[in-house]
């Protein structure tokens, strides 16, 4: 029995009560009196209504470790990044491994494996693969479909593939960055409920408007909270609140907890808040995920308050799963399964010879996912085009890592590396290794880091380097999350504090830049890519 101030997030009431259990469910709650300040507070537990588990370095076991601690019980997870490097086969590994502890993973049929014909990935996730992810139970909804240029203009595969959610009544996930308008409705209207992409308040609301649940991300890198919060006033029961993509390190420190705190913090109704938190992912993917009510399984957390919502205990089916701060769920190790073929390097094959004055160059933007694209000169020694350290004018190189394969040069601002190199095998969405860096010799240095380890994230500078291996899929490690968290944290600071980053999180923004579905200018292992207008452009302009 549980006994504390108990919110009916439904009829919007607080009371004092106790929760009887009896085979995982809910059995009866009973009110013992009016709420009692001071006592702690249950509530149903909260929910991420889009993340990919792999982001956080983690696989699904690990990652569950670290959430439940911050009251999260269960996800939307779509798992199209391990989906590019091993097919379906990546799919079912996410979802055995999830089952092995006490969590509530809501795994997704990746829509768009490969995310373009525009870059190599490991694997093919076909009309007919999709076909047989939805008939399995642990296959909630159709994953975001991020070729939207394809539903607009009614592909056959894109729509074969929509058509199999709607035949099984399962929603259809959403990813349309800065589409407004009658171009909106037209994604809309081929039955996509969802979107994790805006980035603006407008773009939000235009989409809103036109029946669109819209999610609010804080993730590690893309952060939209403060542009998209005000909606929920507006459309209360349209909201959401995900991550899509966190680090280890920032998931240790927090999770869904954060954006409620932060949204009541700032005036935000506590019950249109807390709705959008445990009650609307629910609904709208219709999760086996307790709400608090008698019958329901017995999933919940309790609180020490309705300001900080610090965590005390999580229960999930009934069992406490973390208590004081602590997890309770198991330190479990997990298969290695990968896919990882391509011969180290060297400085010369990253070589661009100068064969006109201004480069494209891709500019980062911190906390976005979106880039712009800058005209500027080129910097140029021996005849080749150089990093351009001093204006923040990095080479930026994507490698094959399924297949020998020339290196795709490009540049970059906003990184902001003094000297060294960062690179990493996490790519999305093909996963190929991606780089970045102030000199050739450093650059190549960094990416056969990750090579020699089949995967994983590097930093190196002068004499000193590191590497954290990611051996599942070049993706996550089964290591203990709390280690990893450390780990992360020391490439994290020495990327910045002695390689100079001005980044708040470099690898994680550098990731993104070979991920051609969101504008404007990004870099494939095939070339410089226009996410606009869906093509190739050349490096030099003139």
């Amino acid at each position: 029995m549980f006994t504390a101030n108990i919110l009916d997030l439904f009829g919007e009431t607080i009371f004092y009560g106790a929760i009887t259990i009896d085979q995982q469910r809910i059995t009866h709650i009973e009110r013992l009196g009016d709420e009692r300040p001071g006592e702690p507070y249950i509530l149903p537990g909260f929910v991420d209504a889009h993340v990919h588990v792999e982001s956080s370095l983690l696989t699904p076991a690990q990652f569950a470790r670290l959430a439940v601690v911050h009251g999260t019980v269960a996800t939307v997870s779509d798992p199209h990044e391990i989906g590019n490097v091993v097919g379906i086969e990546g799919v079912r590994y996410m979802i055995m491994d999830g089952k092995r502890v006490p969590f509530k993973f809501n795994f997704g049929a990746p829509s768009c494996v490969p995310a373009t014909t525009f870059e190599t990935a490991g694997a093919t996730i076909s009309v007919d693969d999709v076909r047989e992810l939805l008939a399995m139970p642990e296959i909630g909804y159709l994953a975001e479909m991020m070729n939207f240029p394809g539903v607009l203009h009614q592909e056959p595969d894109v729509m074969a593939k929509i058509a199999l959610a709607k035949a099984v009544d399962k929603p259809v996930d959403g990813h349309a960055p800065g589409l407004r308008g009658e171009a909106a409705q037209q994604y809309i209207d081929a039955g996509i409920t969802t979107d994790h992409e805006c980035f603006t308040y407008d773009e939000g609301r235009d989409k809103a408007e036109r029946g669109m649940l819209i999610l609010i991300r804080e993730g590690s890198a893309a952060r939209n909270f403060g542009a998209l919060i005000p909606l929920l006033p507006e459309f209360p029961n349209q909201i959401m609140f995900c991550s899509d993509d966190k680090h280890p390190d920032t998931l240790a420190a927090g999770h869904i907890n954060q954006l409620v705190a932060r949204a009541i913090g700032e005036g935000y109704d506590r019950w249109e808040v807390l709705r959008a938190a445990c009650v609307n992912p629910v609904r709208h993917y219709h999760m086996p995920v307790g709400q608090l009510r008698i019958g329901d399984p017995a999933d919940f957390i309790q609180v020490s308050d309705l300001t900080t919502f610090s965590v005390e205990q999580t229960v999930i089916n009934g069992e406490v799963v973390a208590r004081g701060g602590q997890s309770l769920i198991p330190d479990l190790r997990s298969e290695h399964l990968n896919q990882f073929s391509c011969s180290r390097i060297d400085a010369g094959q990253l070589a661009v010879a100068a064969t006109g004055e201004t480069i494209r160059v891709i500019e980062a933007m911190d906390g976005q996912l979106i880039t712009n694209e800058l005209h500027l000169p080129a910097l140029v020694a021996d005849g080749q085009v150089v990093s351009d350290v001093q204006n923040d004018v990095l080479k930026l190189v994507v490698v094959n890592r399924y297949q020998d394969a020339p290196p795709a040069v490009a540049f970059i601002r906003n990184v902001g590396l003094i000297k060294g190199a960062l690179a990493s095998s996490v790519g999305h969405d093909s996963h190929n290794i991606t780089a970045v860096g102030c000199d050739d010799e450093s650059i190549a240095r960094a990416i056969n880091l990750i090579i020699d380890a089949k995967g994983g994230l590097s930093a190196v500078g002068g004499q000193e380097e590191y590497v954290l291996p990611l051996p599942v899929a070049g993706l996550m490690t089964d290591t203990d999350g709390y280690v990893v968290a450390g780990q992360y944290t020391q490439l994290d600071q020495f990327a910045k504090q002695t390689l100079g980053s001005t980044l708040a999180a470099p690898f994680m923004t550098l990731s993104f830049m070979a991920l051609l579905v969101i504008p404007s200018l990004k870099l494939s292992d095939k070339g410089l890519f226009d996410g606009a207008k869906f093509q190739f452009s050349p490096l030099i302009l003139s």
